[in-house]
């Protein structure tokens, strides 16, 4: 019976020949038949596959070979069988788009400065002690957030990943510097980032959630802080965690409630947006 799956995954570890790695990925993921995007560079490895979940399996082993990789978290979720059109193996300056790959460090433990891993039920506790201090901060494009997000959230104005340096010195945030900010994306790895540029811009106390949304997702359903659905780059589009998943999302022409996304239909328009059927 087939059983197809998408994992998701990301380590940050030096890589001193990103180029090597990317042939042995290649050539990994091709005799295992996986299709889907994984993006090599300096800093790590960022990537998502779909395909058996017995092939996916012979991968996470095989890639939890190479020392750097050995503590790699693989997310793993229900696929369709035909969540990615191929695969893509690339080099790249970063792992995402943040635009600041010099202002980045690594060393075999992780991104160096970045804010404080919590599990989710570490991120209740910090709720249930702090209360209504704790302020949650979306490490993903706004656009993202419209279908689901944390309560309360605060959702940066962001089209792309590269608009958060731009967004963080703007000073519209500077007034959370002293409170406790939780960041949060889909899997983890934008958060990476994200909480070191914050910290190296002076806010104190910053956090983030061990295995992003999805891991959090997975351990309460619709029963935490969490709301709505989450917005998956695959061919999926969205997936959500129980059959009592709340729609947030609103239809761009009547604002009834929407979870689905469509390519913008016109020539010059070249971004998602959100209708109803």
């Amino acid at each position: 019976m087939r059983e197809p799956k998408v994992i998701l995954f990301y380590a940050f570890t030096p890589i001193a020949d990103p180029e090597a790695i990317r042939l042995w990925q290649k050539t990994l993921c091709e005799s295992l038949d996986l299709k889907g995007r994984i993006l090599i560079s300096e800093h790590g490895i960022n990537g998502t596959l779909g395909g058996e979940i017995s092939r996916l399996k012979k991968y996470t082993k095989a890639t939890k070979e190479f020392p750097g990789f050995r503590g790699i978290d693989f997310k793993w979720s229900d696929g369709t069988g035909n969540d990615f059109p191929r695969l893509m193996v690339k080099v790249k300056p970063e792992l995402v788009a943040f635009g600041t790959p010099y202002q980045i460090k690594v060393n075999e433990r992780g991104v160096v400065g970045g804010g404080i891993h919590l599990k989710p039920q570490q991120v209740h506790k910090l709720v249930e002690e702090r209360g209504d201090e704790v302020v949650f901060f979306d490490g993903r494009n706004s656009w993202e957030a419209k279908i689901g997000k944390f309560k309360n959230a605060v959702v940066p104005e962001t089209t792309t990943t590269r608009d958060f340096v731009a967004e963080l010195d703007s000073g519209k945030y500077d007034h959370l510097k002293e409170k406790p900010i939780v960041t949060y994306c889909t899997g983890g790895i934008r958060c990476e980032i994200l909480s070191s540029l914050m910290k190296e811009r002076g806010f104190k106390e910053v956090y983030q959630i061990d295995g992003g949304i999805v891991k959090y997702g997975t351990k309460y359903r619709d029963s935490g802080l969490w709301e709505g659905s989450l917005f998956m780059f695959d061919g999926r589009m969205t997936i959500d965690f129980s059959d009592q998943t709340k729609v947030i999302g609103e239809c761009e022409k009547c604002n009834e409630p929407t979870k689905q996304y469509y390519n913008c239909a016109r020539a010059l328009c070249h971004r998602l947006i959100l209708l109803c059927d």
